[in-house]
């Protein structure tokens, strides 16, 4: 449905941002210049927004002084009084009067370079099935010639045991993309690195669980999306490049201890009580058996963060969590976008890629 007072749609491009001075200047003029005026999906108007988590490097002043302003400019920009994380900031941006009467949010790393024309493909999508609710562009990796890129790849699903993996990304290994996925289909979960929403559905399930913080959570999104009847959607015509670790780095001990922690409250939340009791099982001999490698390698800060991970879902975030069942109930993803074995197992004995898996 059009919102705008013209009968044209309306699609905010939503930059969470917070110290990313240096990507904010290398990509924002870009995202602007190829998701605006003639790059604009048909029908249209796309808007583009910087939400800013209290950064203290002078990204504010920059965006001020050289291409925005809070009073409607080629690029808007919401200021936060603090970081409130990725869940928290993007909840607070999507929330603000000046975001009112969208149709589409499309949630946008600031580490990613937008091509011509994006958001075509995937506004497109949405229009033709109004059971989709959820769609991303396929994700390489910036500057590493026509690999994909880890934090969405083209397009990302989870094993029984709950662990994400991605057409073209299979743990820590890349592959090159021949164009062997282009077709666009249903899939689990859609990156939050480049993510487009309905308005409405965003608002209807409350965006993200900031119990989370970051990571996990654009996967319990789209979790509880499918479980209420609606699709996800990946739309490899649509191609952007992402640097990956522009906030934190994949060789953080903090970003393994939140990847834990969050992986099991997504699967506490979604899954019916007795199937996440015998996941959890499972999972705390994997995950422990993980720790003692890291341990037994010299990785001390990473096997503790397995540990912690574990610890803090139990003591501090399961209290916090919200279980709502969906039209769906509890329930397992549905078979077309769930892999129905262990993608660690298959991982190990060489199976490294998504035409091995499903």
């Amino acid at each position: 449905m059009s919102s705008g007072s013209n009968g044209m749609e309306r699609l905010a491009v939503v930059i969470l941002n917070w110290n990313g001075e240096g990507f904010l200047q290398r990509f924002l003029p870009g995202v602007a210049d190829c998701s605006t005026g003639k790059y604009a999906p048909p029908g249209c108007e796309v808007t583009v927004v910087v939400a800013d988590n209290a950064s203290t490097d002078g990204s504010v002043r920059w965006l001020e002084e050289t291409c925005a302003g809070t009073d409607g400019g080629p690029v808007r920009v919401i200021a936060f009084d603090r970081n409130y994380g990725f869940t928290g900031g993007y909840n607070r941006a999507l929330a603000h009067p000046s975001l009112a009467g969208f149709d589409y949010y499309l949630l946008l790393n600031s580490d990613v370079e937008v091509t011509p024309g994006w958001l075509v493909p995937l506004v497109e999508t949405m229009r033709a099935d109004g059971r989709v609710g959820a769609a991303m562009p396929k994700l390489h990796a910036y500057g590493r010639d026509g690999y994909f890129e880890y934090a969405g790849a083209c397009g990302g699903f989870i094993d029984m045991l709950g662990y994400p993996f991605c057409r073209g990304r299979i743990f820590g290994t890349l592959e090159k993309d021949d164009g062997q996925y282009d077709t666009a289909r249903e899939i689990f979960w859609a990156s939050g690195a480049a993510m487009l929403v309905r308005a409405d559905l965003w608002h209807a399930f409350g965006g993200l669980d900031e119990a989370f913080f970051a990571h996990m959570e654009e996967i319990d999104l789209c979790w509880r999306l499918h479980r209420s009847g609606y699709k996800v959607m990946v739309c490899p015509a649509s191609q952007v490049n992402h640097v990956g670790g522009g906030a934190l780095p994949a060789t953080s001990p903090r970003k393994t201890y939140l990847n834990f922690r969050n992986n099991l409250a997504m699967l506490y939340k979604n899954l019916p009580g007795a199937a996440f009791a015998g996941v959890y099982f499972v999972r705390f001999w994997a995950d422990s058996l993980q720790a003692l490698l890291w341990l037994c390698t010299g990785k001390r800060s990473f096997a503790g963060a397995v540990v912690r991970g574990h610890r803090d879902f139990w003591r501090r975030m399961r209290p916090r969590l919200v279980r709502r069942p969906g039209k769906e109930g509890y329930a397992l993803p549905a078979k077309q976008v769930l892999y129905r074995g262990s993608v660690a197992l298959r991982y190990l004995v060489g199976k490294r890629k998504f035409g091995n898996m499903m």
